[in-house]
């Protein structure tokens, strides 16, 4: 792009911003941490000189759209990514910046479809003795914070005009009913109960809450959740990579619906199959 090019797109999607912010152009400068002269010279056409390099960012920053996209160099308006921490490494039980993030991200999502590939089972599932052996190896772990999550998602799927899919491996599934892997050394009791369980909140919340089992020996999926066509957010331990951009978000949901045609084991049937491990166990 020529210089000129540059400056004129910078300018008008900087007088965008602004209008978006709802601000008046003094308020907006002091939020931007900005002299008002200086956004007044930014946004006039007689302007021939770029902005410094850290005045673009902190107004990128503050409104969260992306430098990219201020200078042209994208169509997307929004940052693609973000990072943000787990959970996980948060030992208060009152709860943390990401798992407030996750539990809003859900109730924005009302409405829209939720696509979720769990890490182990689905967190909604789970029993509270399933969640604490999960944490017994990790000392920064907080059992009672995970199980007030796992309910939060729970008591969200049963909210009304809530649609949430879930896809994972029936190889998973099976080696929990047989205390394998990451399972090793859990009580046969144990697996037992979470069996019964999820057989019976997979029947119960039908077909809003739909369980897809694919191969996992044709198929393989990281853990993830899509929030319709808002967000999507990838779990790679210990934190998530968020990301907002549509054509990601689009790439994610076809990588789902991959996992759902390759399905052996349809939603309907789900309640069923984990009763038959369940009854295997006796």
């Amino acid at each position: 792009m020529r210089r000129i090019e540059i400056l004129e797109t910078f300018r008008r999607r900087l007088d965008e911003v602004i209008r978006r912010s709802g601000l008046s152009r003094s308020a907006f400068a002091d939020r931007a941490l900005l002299d008002r002269s200086t956004l007044s010279q930014l946004l006039s056409p007689r302007n021939t000189r770029l902005p410094r390099a850290e005045t673009i960012v902190s107004i990128a920053a503050r409104e969260s759209v992306s430098v990219d996209w201020l200078l042209g160099l994208s169509q997307q308006d929004e940052l693609a990514t973000d990072i943000i921490s787990d959970p996980l490494e948060i030992a208060s039980s009152s709860g943390s910046p990401a798992d407030e993030l996750l539990l809003q991200w859900h109730a924005e999502a009302v409405g829209y479809k939720v696509r979720y590939v769990p890490t182990t089972l689905p967190d909604l599932l789970k029993t509270s003795d399933i969640i604490a052996f999960e944490c017994a190896d990790q000392s920064s772990a907080a059992p009672d914070l995970l199980t007030d999550r796992a309910q939060a998602r729970l008591d969200y799927s049963r909210r009304p005009k809530t649609d949430v899919e879930v896809s994972s491996s029936v190889e998973g599934l099976e080696g929990f009913a047989r205390g394998e892997g990451v399972w090793q050394g859990l009580d046969p009791a144990e697996r037992r109960t979470q069996l019964a369980h999820m057989a019976d909140l997979v029947a119960e919340l039908y077909p809003t809450f739909r369980w897809f089992l694919y191969d996992g020996r044709q198929r393989f999926a990281a853990p993830y959740t899509i929030f319709g066509p808002l967000r999507a957010a990838v779990y790679i331990g210990n934190m998530y990579i968020v990301l907002k951009a549509t054509e990601h978000i689009r790439e994610l949901t076809q990588h789902f619906e991959g996992l759902i045609r390759a399905a052996v084991i349809q939603p309907h049937e789900t309640a069923s199959v984990i009763a038959r491990l369940r009854n295997a166990l006796d």
